[in-house]
């Protein structure tokens, strides 16, 4: 029985800028809300999957607007507290036509930097059977290291699955070897592990996907799964292992978020009990629709469009992105 897929991490504010341009010449901004697991969680969420989230925030409007928009999309905020001294965290995205937009964060201090071991070890995790984490957290405080750590050794403990998608943030990491030696140690822990290529390249120095995936193996992963961007992706267990293809799209609104609508892709299709292999090509697809949206979860798929894109049909978006 699926009992639901737990997300911890750090929720924030975003603004998207209306106009091209640096930030401080910005006249307008849209808010919305963003964060590796909150996309993760939303994805399977549209895909009719039990999703819960667990982190901190501050009891801001950016907080309030957070639980709102978290409520709108069916996922359980009951393992959310409110820390009165701390801030949500927020940040600011670039309008581009073309290429990866800037950001800027504000988010030092925030209330989801003090999610400890402490948390995680008091958590009620019993609606649940796996449990989903990206390097982003890990990366604001030692306290966050420890507790993403904690929350391996939980599923550990009660049996649930564990899957770690590295994210790499190197501008919040004090150092790139703390952040491989980390995302390296985390891949050993894992049952699925979901890096992109270049990812194993700066925590392996491995450019080749293959190399990649059987060092990562050889640690004590038992999944690897690597996006290879327009080209598909690499899996490899014990067992099997194989290459799968991309899905091709007109036209590239904004890269964010197409690795975590991998993710949500990759976690739906294994919880309902299709082949790894298919697994991965609806990660491969819901990467790929991501990249036709402005926001960062504002186009993740219902199961309809899901199925409509998969089969090529050209108008399989439901919703205005």
């Amino acid at each position: 029985m699926d009992k639901g897929t737990l997300l911890v991490g750090e929720p924030m504010g975003l603004l998207i800028a209306q106009e091209t341009g640096n930030f401080e010449d910005v006249n307008g901004w849209d808010l919305v809300t963003c964060g590796a697991e909150l996309n993760v969680a939303i994805g399977l969420s549209r895909l009719e999957h039990k999703v819960g989230y667990m982190t901190k925030l501050g009891d801001d409007p950016f907080g309030k607007r957070i639980i709102k928009n978290m409520q709108e999309n069916r996922i359980s905020t009951e393992l959310i507290k409110f820390v009165k001294d701390r801030f949500t965290g927020f940040m600011l995205k670039s309008k581009v036509y073309e290429g990866d937009p800037a950001i800027f964060y504000f988010r030092k201090n925030s209330a989801a930097s003090t999610l400890s071991a402490e948390d995680i070890d008091g958590l009620d995790c019993s609606g649940y059977d796996w449990i989903h984490a990206t390097g982003i957290t890990p990366a604001l405080t030692d306290s966050t290291r420890e507790a993403v750590e904690h929350l391996e050794k939980l599923a550990r403990k009660n049996g649930m699955v564990f899957s770690f998608d590295p994210n790499l943030r190197p501008q919040l990491w004090p150092s790139k070897e703390m952040m491989a030696d980390y995302m390296n140690m985390m891949a050993a822990r894992s049952d699925y592990f979901l890096p992109g290529i270049k990812e194993c390249n700066v925590c392996l120095g491995i450019s080749d996907p293959e190399a990649a995936a059987k060092t990562y193996l050889d640690m004590g992963c038992k999944c690897v799964i690597i996006k290879l961007g327009g080209d598909g992706a690499y899996y490899a267990t014990a067992d099997e292992s194989g290459y799968v293809p991309g899905f091709k799209i007109e036209k590239i609104i904004d890269t964010v978020g197409a690795g975590d609508g991998f993710a949500a892709g990759v976690i739906s299709a294994l919880k309902e009990g299709l082949p790894l292999k298919e697994a991965v090509r609806r990660g491969n697809a819901i990467g790929a629709i991501q990249l036709t949206s402005k926001g960062d979860n504002d186009g993740l798929p219902t199961r309809e469009e899901l199925a409509l894109f998969m089969a090529g049909d050209k108008n399989w978006r439901k919703i205005q992105a």
